[in-house]
Formats: structure tokens, sequence, C-alpha cells
């Protein structure tokens, strides 16, 4: 398993329920999300779809990415989801193959 930090967004729909969190290894923290591993925010509002993903080379940059996601408007989110993935797929299978 290689580490590669990464910043993502989950959403339970289009346009509907956005989480953003920050890791270092996208596929498994994604499939914890995908099943309900912990009770948490995602587990609640079943947001387990990977609309947005962002990789890193470094932890401390992909954290700071994160914060400044995090410190933007709804809006903005939906609009850097709209710009990479403008159907908001499930990016999962992409990342896993």
């Amino acid at each position: 398993m290689e580490k590669i930090p990464a910043v993502y967004i989950l959403a339970n729909k289009p346009f509907g329920v956005l989480y953003t969190g920050v890791t270092s290894y996208l596929p498994g923290r994604v499939y914890q999300h995908k099943h309900k591993i912990g009770k948490g925010f995602t587990c609640r509002y079943n947001v387990d779809r990977l609309v947005y993903y962002e990789v890193f080379g470094d932890m401390y940059v992909a954290i700071s990415r994160e914060k400044q996601i995090k410190g933007g408007s709804r809006a903005r989110k939906i609009a850097l989801i709209t710009s990479m993935n403008p159907e908001w797929r499930d990016l999962y299978e992409e990342i896993c193959g």
C-alpha cells in the first residue's frame, strides 16, 4: 500500500450533502466511507460517492488544501467538483483500477 496524500470530496447524490476530507491512502479511506466503517457524519447522511479528489506529494500541502476547500463556500465546492466531474460520477472505481 503506497501512501499518497489526497484531499477528497464525497457526496450522497449530485448537488447533495458534501463532505471534504484528507487522507494518506484514498482507496482505503473511501472504502471505509462506502462500507459505513465508523459512525460519523458520512454514515449518518449516507455520503459515500467520491466526486472529487486531488493528490499531493506532501501531507502538509494536502492538509492546507483541505482547509482551503473547507473554508470556501458551498458554491465554490460545487464549482470545483463540476470542473473535474461535471456528471458527478462516483470516481471510486477510477482510483481503485
